[in-house]
């Protein structure tokens, strides 16, 4: 337990780095500046490792970019365009990976990256410095997989017999009661996410046409993935 708090703690303590990333590395840049982006870096290699492992493509495009941009800082000179040009190509194999969703092809672009990093490392200077595919997350507090993807997927499959839960997939609902679609009940100011985690949960007595909406049995996850995408609907509405 002592060990968890104090890698905890170390996270907090790098939390800045992600938005700070060593933002405006001037082309001398010093040892702890360079150090710092490393460690952003570094961050960014596991994310974007369990990301694409757990199939969270939008997030896995996320981390990739923020890769990009912290590599450039971290060799502006001209004299590593060689080795800015090799990361390139191993980020454009990652690119394509995660734009085709293929998980084969991301585990192998993503070990390729990996070792191009050693490689650099090794003619820098610095190959001491040895990263590897992630075996696990230091972020207990960050969840990788697509839960607003998972919530809509749930709620087509125990919601959608009634509701049209997405608007552009010109769903029909294989019940016919006059059930509102999701996107209605997004829009209605008066009902929140906390109120649908509340109908979610419970035996949806008196509830619907004739009072005869089904209970889901949703585990608690699940009631977090549905009411994650529905929160999804309602900031699309606001937009």
């Amino acid at each position: 337990m002592k060990c968890r708090t104090l890698l905890f703690a170390a996270i907090v303590a790098m939390l800045p780095l992600f938005n700070a990333g060593a933002e405006n590395l001037p082309a001398g840049n010093t040892s702890t500046q360079l150090s710092d982006l490393m460690v952003a870096l570094q961050f960014q290699h596991i994310k974007l490792w369990f990301a694409g492992k757990l199939s969270n493509w939008s997030l896995a495009n996320y981390e990739l970019r923020q890769i990009e941009a912290n590599l450039r800082k971290a060799m502006p000179r001209p004299s590593e365009s060689l080795r800015l040009s090799q990361a390139n190509e191993q980020l454009q194999a990652l690119d394509r990976a995660i734009e085709l969703k293929d998980s084969a092809a991301f585990a192998k672009a993503y070990s390729d990256l990996t070792n191009g990093c050693n490689t650099c490392h090794r003619a820098s200077g610095f190959g001491s410095i040895t990263i590897q595919v992630p075996v696990n997350s230091p972020f207990g507090d960050q969840l990788f997989a697509d839960q607003v993807a998972e919530g809509r997927a749930l709620a087509r499959g125990t919601c959608g017999l009634c509701h049209v839960i997405s608007d552009a997939s010109k769903e029909t609902p294989a019940f016919r009661f006059p059930a509102p679609s999701f996107s209605e009940i997004a829009s209605r100011p008066s009902f929140s996410a906390s109120d649908l985690r509340l109908l979610l949960a419970s035996g949806h007595r008196r509830v619907g046409p004739n009072e005869a909406m089904l209970k889901p049995k949703l585990a608690e996850y699940q009631i977090d993935a549905i009411v994650a995408f529905f929160e999804t609907l309602q900031a699309d509405r606001a937009r």
